[in-house]
């Protein structure tokens, strides 16, 4: 008996475990490098075309220049009475915070800027890479040290996995550039996260994906309340010490919503008192149980408990499979539910795959499963990834090939400099794995922001425009792709319904902490410096976009298909030729031009 639950404790731990292998970032690179380099054009044509029409961002050397209105009454509005030193009438680009670039302006602009953007889009899978095999393996273990549990793993050390590079490129916009790059990130990611991934499932998921109220509203509320907090906390262009606190008390207000979760939505929706979930000790929502049917022939895509798989139909699903469907549940964070969708589909595809090869298996309900026992788990699946992922194992595929050629530098880096804590030698080494992972990420984020601001510089696109279509777009494509697989599988409320809980972290410790970190620590009584007032305009047309997608999805009648897909990807559309706009001055002025130097 002693045996049995220790088995059956192993086994729980491996599924837990699972949940942050699952979602690799580096599917599909060529659609992912042709959105990014795509939402670049657009913005740069974008920005040829106001400039030809007279909103130019660019005033060359900082001398005064009159023909334009807007300008000169903001110049005569900010020279002091008695004030012979006149102000510069544009802004100190970001470019000299960072070291002297090898080409000049001029260079740049005849050709060598693409050479930035080839850079640039490397560190995007620089930043994959370590945050995927590094990163959040050393998080993992550390969450099984403290034994966290799901839901509250899920809203800290996950969401910090997911959102590193959000979170250092903020670091570096507080306290390297001073200006605006950082919440510029945040606020595109924000708003690609709810708009692009919604609108990428609905157009490409090939299903119409039912969602769930109860998760869309407790995220949505939630999420407004931290965008409601940002926009009235850089109103007045500046952040002082409380606010910064206050972004962070209410995180930790966020985990413990998180922590009390099923509680909360037996609360409001009364409905799920009767059943139990052995695996977690809590009762099960109604919502994640009106899906089984009478006869227990589980049909695709429904979500049951643990036990019920288990002793209702023994032979049809193993422990782990129960346990992957059971994590797919409200019961888990956003991000959780996200990795345990992707696993579970890595499963079946590799049912398949076996089934194709003569392994006996059985079908429930038009879905092809493997007898009880049969089949060794994921191990094809396994060393797969751990060709991918070796600098010395050349890996199986053409495709797979030019992937790891293209890696194999970072890979080669990478494995000399942090023990991968998930091979049992180096196990015992999760903390240092850690701390040098998190050193990589500030190091390549540190260089991701800096091509971009000379991308941005030789473009003439100012660093807020760049921090929220490019940047963004980096960093945020792929969790698009890996929802798009999940709502590909028929999981697509999972992956679709939760993106805006997934933002949260961004909010409130993506600014937050930096924000706390130099008005408390570095600089007490400091304050930061919101440059862009174009930038409020942004936040609150991020909280318009929430809402408006959340009436979508409501008149819709809660269910994501082509025609929603198609209205929130135009949605982002609009929004991104706004925020374009209004860092032009089209509609009112917000911004002095950016400086521009020939060197």
């Amino acid at each position: 008996m002693d045996q049995e639950e220790e088995t059956m404790e192993v086994s729980k731990k491996s599924v837990v475990a699972k949940i942050f292998k699952v979602r690799k970032r580096r599917e599909m690179l060529f659609v992912q490098v042709c959105f990014i380099c795509s939402v670049l054009f657009m913005v740069w044509c974008m920005s040829a075309l106001l400039t030809k029409a007279g909103h130019g961002m660019l005033v060359e050397g900082g001398h005064e220049v009159h023909h334009h209105d807007h300008w000169g009454r903001r110049l005569m509005a900010s020279v002091p009475d008695g004030n012979e030193t006149e102000e510069k009438n544009c802004t100190e680009p970001a470019i000299h915070e960072f070291p002297d670039d090898m080409f000049t302006n001029a260079e740049r602009k005849s050709g060598a800027v693409s050479l930035h953007i080839a850079a640039a889009l490397y560190l995007f899978l620089a930043l994959a890479i370590v945050c995927d095999d590094y990163f959040v393996t050393s998080l993992e273990k550390i969450c099984e040290k403290l034994d966290l549990s799901e839901d509250v793993a899920g809203a800290t050390f996950m969401a910090a996995g997911s959102s590193a590079p959000e979170l250092f490129a903020s670091v570096i916009g507080v306290f390297i550039t001073h200006g605006d790059v950082g919440v510029g990130t945040i606020v595109g990611s924000a708003v690609f996260n709810i708009l692009c991934i919604i609108g990428v499932c609905g157009i490409f998921a090939g299903q119409v994906v039912m969602l769930t109220k109860y998760a869309v509203f407790r995220d949505s509320i939630c999420y407004t309340f931290s965008v409601i907090a940002l926009i009235v906390f850089i109103y007045d262009e500046k952040i002082v010490w409380w606010e910064a606190l206050i972004l962070v008390l209410m995180y930790l207000i966020y985990i413990l919503i998180m922590k009390f979760n099923t509680s909360i939505q037996r609360f409001f929706t009364g409905k799920g008192k009767k059943k139990k979930n052995v695996a977690n000790g809590n009762a099960a929502s109604g919502s994640e149980l009106e899906d089984v049917k009478p006869t227990k022939a589980y049909r695709r895509g429904s979500v049951v408990m643990v036990d019920e798989i288990i002793n209702a139909s023994p032979p049809k699903y193993r422990f782990p499979e129960a346990g992957l469907r059971v994590m797919v549940t409200s019961h888990f964070g956003p991000k959780t539910r996200l990795r345990m969708a992707s696993r579970l589909i890595i499963t079946e595809r590799q049912k398949l795959v076996q089934a194709a090869n003569g392994v006996e298996t059985v079908v429930v309900d038009g879905k092809t499963d493997i007898e009880n026992g049969n089949v060794p788990e994921d191990k094809p699946s396994e060393e797969e990834e751990s060709e991918l992922n070796s600098p010395f194992t050349v890996p199986r595929g053409v495709l797979n090939k030019i992937k790891w050629l293209v890696s194999w530098p970072l890979l080669l880096l990478l494995f000399f400099t942090i023990p991968n804590c998930a091979k049992p030698r180096w196990e015992k080494y999760f903390m240092l794995s850690f701390i040098l992972s998190t050193v990589w990420i500030a190091v390549f984020s540190y260089f991701m922001v800096w091509m971009v601001t000379i991308i941005g510089y030789t473009l003439g696109i100012p660093d807020v425009i760049m921090g929220i279509t490019f940047l963004a777009a980096g960093t945020s494509v792929p969790d698009c792709i890996a929802s798009l697989i999940v709502a590909r599988q028929g999981l697509g409320d999972m992956a679709v319904s939760n993106t805006i809980g997934s933002n949260v972290f961004d909010i409130l410790v993506g600014l937050g902490v930096p924000w706390a970190i130099q008005t408390m620590a570095v600089d007490v009584g400091s304050e930061v410096q919101i440059n862009s007032r174009g930038l409020v305009y942004s936040v609150v047309l991020l909280l318009g976009s929430v809402a408006l997608t959340v009436l979508a999805i409501h008149v819709n009648g809660w269910k994501l298909d082509l025609k929603l897909g198609i209205y929130v990807l135009l949605l982002y559309a609009v929004f991104l030729c706004f925020s374009v706009m209004i860092e032009y001055n089209v509609f009112t002025f917000v911004n002095l031009p950016m400086c521009q130097e020939d060197f």
